[in-house]
C-alpha cells in the first residue's frame, strides 16, 4: 500500500490538519522539517507531536483517539497512597529538568528510544523557554524517577516518563495532576493509550474533543507560580 505523506519545509514554519492524519498507521500526519524548539513548539500549540526511531526520518504525529488525564479528577490507587506514606518520597518541580529528560532516554536502549541526542537538545532549549517542565522524584538526595512534557496554556503535553525505585513514575503523576489541577490546569496529553496509562486512569477521547479542548485551553493561562521550582507539599 502505497502512503502519500506531506513532507515539512525546513525553511517555513507550517504543519498541515492535524485531521490530514492517516488512520493506519495511526495518526502519522507529516515527515521532514527540522526539531528546531520553534518548530517543536509550534507542533505542540496544534496537537501535533515528533516521535521517529533510529534511522527513521523525523516523523509528526496527531492520532486518534488520544490519550488524557483530568487532573482534577485523578485519583491516585489506595495501594500508592499506602506506598507513599510509608516511603515519604519527595516531589519536586523543575529542580532538573535536563536530568528527567536524560534518564528518560537512558532507562531504555540506545537503538529503542527516539530520545536522541538532538531530540533532547531540543526540549532542553524549550525548558530554559519556559515552555518545558519536569517533575522529580527523589528518595533522600537520589533522583529515582519523574516525567516531563510542554506546557501549552492550561493544558500540559506529557513526553515521557521514568522510574528507577517502585512506583517513582506514579507519584510524580499523582503529585503533578494534584498540583497542575490547584493552578487552574485542565487537561494532560499523554499521547496514544498503552497498559501502563490505562492501570493509572488514563481516559481517550476523540480527536475533535481533543482539538477543541486544545483550542480553548492553550489560550489560557494556569496560575502564577505553578512552574516555579519548587518542592510539592504532601497533603
Amino acid at each position: 500500500m502505497t502512503i502519500y505523506l506531506t513532507e515539512l519545509d525546513p525553511q517555513t514554519l507550517s504543519f498541515p490538519s492535524p485531521f490530514e492524519a492517516l488512520e493506519e498507521p495511526n495518526g502519522l500526519l507529516a515527515f521532514g522539517g527540522d526539531l528546531s524548539p520553534e518548530r517543536v513548539e509550534l507542533a505542540y500549540q496544534h496537537g501535533i507531536f515528533p516521535w521517529f526511531g533510529p534511522g527513521e526520518p523525523i516523523l509528526w504525529w496527531s492520532p486518534a483517539p488520544r490519550a488524557v488525564f483530568y487532573p482534577k479528577t485523578f485519583a491516585p490507587a489506595k495501594s500508592l497512597k499506602k506506598f507513599q506514606k510509608k516511603q515519604r518520597y519527595s516531589v519536586s518541580i523543575n529542580k532538573a529538568t535536563a536530568q528527567v529528560i536524560d534518564y528518560c532516554a537512558g532507562v531504555r536502549p540506545a537503538d529503542e528510544t527516539w530520545l536522541n541526542e538532538e531530540m533532547r537538545d531540543t526540549y532542553k532549549r524549550l525548558a530554559k523557554k519556559g515552555r518545558v517542565h519536569s517533575v522529580e522524584v527523589w528518595q533522600d538526595e537520589t533522583l529515582i524517577g519523574g516525567l516531563y512534557g510542554v506546557s501549552v496554556g492550561q493544558l500540559f503535553c506529557g513526553e515521557s516518563m521514568f522510574s528507577l525505585k517502585p512506583n517513582a513514575s506514579k507519584v510524580a503523576l499523582w503529585y503533578f495532576c494534584r498540583h497542575f489541577a490547584r493552578h487552574d490546569g485542565q487537561l494532560i496529553d499523554c499521547q496514544v493509550i498503552n497498559p501502563h496509562l490505562d492501570s493509572l486512569g488514563a481516559e481517550e477521547i476523540e480527536r475533535e474533543d481533543f482539538m477543541q479542548q486544545l483550542l480553548l485551553l492553550k489560550a489560557q493561562s494556569v496560575k502564577l507560580g505553578c512552574f516555579a521550582q519548587q518542592i510539592l507539599a504532601d497533603e
